[in-house]
């Protein structure tokens, strides 16, 4: 078979993604703060785009309409539909009419007067596990080598307080002796908190009972051979196998329960995160009024040296030329898609507020089943865009601080033909099991009984799912020591 070169034609459509509309649509998916870098960079790259001064943005008009904002050019989703257009946008733009403007008025961003934080509320070093116990070791009067030995064994705690390498292996790291190492680290075993520095649960919960003069000899056996039965609850078991009455291996459960089996949790050095809504949802009177957040969004115009260039007598070489216009019209598409971006979050925001009224006003009980469809179909949109858009986004409600995916959850069904949101059915499990009887816990059978009686139509593994993901154990580990199973209480829908 002989080979061959042949041309054909061949046509096809196809969806051409320009780096412009790439740059559109990552602006939409980045959360405020994300949206701050984008900008800084934005500014270091593009000469022709800068920061607007303070001073000048309060002379600025904002009723100003300017060629970037204006009804006739094309925003991002515009430039998706022009399959196969050139990249730029320059051709039929009125360069006379914008360059009369030399000053581009706020896009958006705030900016108010405010006072300098107080000092008591700059915040100081904390007392880490380490740092405590590093102050505890030098007040221990060791010599130089038995305090090189407890600083690596400090330093091989992990955050809970527990050590993470054998005796062994520090005493290779410091050419030591492990009996050596080992008395160290009994000397770090009597510091405070009571516990630290343990290699297990067995060794924590025996140096506190040890701390706390706790000596009773049931106790001490139930935390030597029993800690299975005790992390289950099996009291008749311990109680069978050391052969005691119950009530007593009850009093000795007790005393164990109140230690603490991760004594570096009050040490506990992690900061909490702070979140930053992107916008705002207030009630005034009977409205919500949506306000996003633009605080601390610095506010962009064209440098007005490039402006004059283009504006000026002299003619320019052609390279120079097209090296300000290029930037010119990444700087304009740039504004176009923070403004894209904000109409479309304000838009999504609004449809979301609409389908939740009930929630923004009686809580969490009201939340209703929401989907990403149901929302694009309302502001005409497609279903990737309200994802893109609703990503790593933070809402300010009434009702507290919410992801905006928060808002949308699958449904059950109830027994009156509506659904309810999972969410709901959640917070319904969480409120049931705090209100129950501490001595006679539900099970997630009965708790599914509670719900079919308030017209929630749930089966038990469900019920099952939702209670570990809110972190509740079952309701063996509820049940409080010393106590039979009751019958099920007669529970009547609300």
């Amino acid at each position: 078979m002989a080979l061959e070169l042949r041309q054909s034609l061949k046509l096809t459509q196809s969806l051409i993604m320009t780096q412009k509309l790439q740059q559109a649509i990552k602006l939409l998916q980045l959360s405020r703060l994300e949206l701050l870098g984008e900008i800084r960079q934005v500014l270091e790259t593009n000469p022709v785009l800068e920061e607007s001064p303070y001073e000048e943005r309060e002379e600025s008009s904002p009723e100003v309409e300017v060629p970037v904002f204006s009804g006739h050019e094309e925003l991002p989703e515009d430039e998706a539909k022009k399959n196969g257009a050139p990249e730029s946008s320059r051709e039929g733009w009125n360069w006379d009419n914008f360059l009369q403007d030399r000053l581009m008025p706020p896009t958006f961003g705030e900016y108010e007067d405010r006072e300098a934080l107080p000092f008591e509320s700059l915040n100081a070093q904390k007392t880490t596990l380490k740092s405590h116990l590093m102050w505890q070791l030098h007040m221990a009067e060791l010599d130089d080598t038995a305090e090189g030995i407890g600083v690596m064994l400090i330093g091989n705690l992990d955050r809970d307080g527990y050590l993470r390498a054998t005796v062994e292996e520090i005493a290779a790291e410091m050419g030591a002796d492990a009996a050596r190492v080992e008395e160290v680290l009994k000397v770090i075993q009597s510091f405070d908190p009571p516990g630290v520095a343990a290699r297990d649960l067995k060794e924590c919960l025996q140096l506190q009972l040890k701390a706390l003069g706790q000596h009773d000899p049931l106790a001490a056996a139930i935390v030597e051979d029993h800690l299975t039965n005790l992390g289950n609850k099996n009291y008749h078991a311990i109680a069978r196998e050391l052969k005691v009455p119950l009530e007593r291996v009850i009093q000795a459960c007790e005393i164990i329960f109140r230690l603490e089996p991760k004594p570096g949790r009050g040490f506990d050095t992690d900061e909490p995160d702070y979140i930053n809504p992107d916008v705002s949802v207030e009630k005034v009177g009977n409205d919500y009024v949506i306000r996003l957040n633009d605080d601390g969004l610095p506010k962009l115009r064209v440098n007005s040296f490039y402006l004059e260039a283009l504006r000026g007598p002299e003619k320019l070489p052609a390279t120079v030329k097209s090296y300000i216009q290029k930037h010119l019209d990444n700087a304009l598409w740039f504004l176009r898609s923070i403004h894209q971006r904000q109409k479309t979050l304000h838009k999504v925001t609004e449809s979301i507020v609409q389908f939740q009224r009930g929630f923004l006003d009686h809580g969490l009980s009201h939340l209703k089943p929401l989907t990403l469809r149901q929302v694009a179909e309302d502001v005409q949109m497609h279903e990737s865009t309200i994802s893109r858009v609703t990503t790593n986004k933070y809402v300010y409600t009434p009702q507290g601080v919410f992801d905006l995916k928060f808002f949308f959850n699958s449904g059950i069904n109830m027994s009156l033909g509506d659904q309810i949101a999972s969410e709901s059915v959640k917070e319904k499990i969480r409120q049931i099991v705090q209100s129950e009887n501490p001595e006679n816990p539900l099970s997630d059978q009965e708790i599914a009984e509670i719900l079919r009686r308030q017209n929630v139509l749930i089966a038990r593994r469900t019920v099952a799912k939702y209670r570990g993901v809110l972190g509740m154990l079952s309701s063996s580990k509820r049940k409080r020591p010393g106590y039979r199973r009751k019958s099920l209480p007669e529970t009547t829908a609300p």
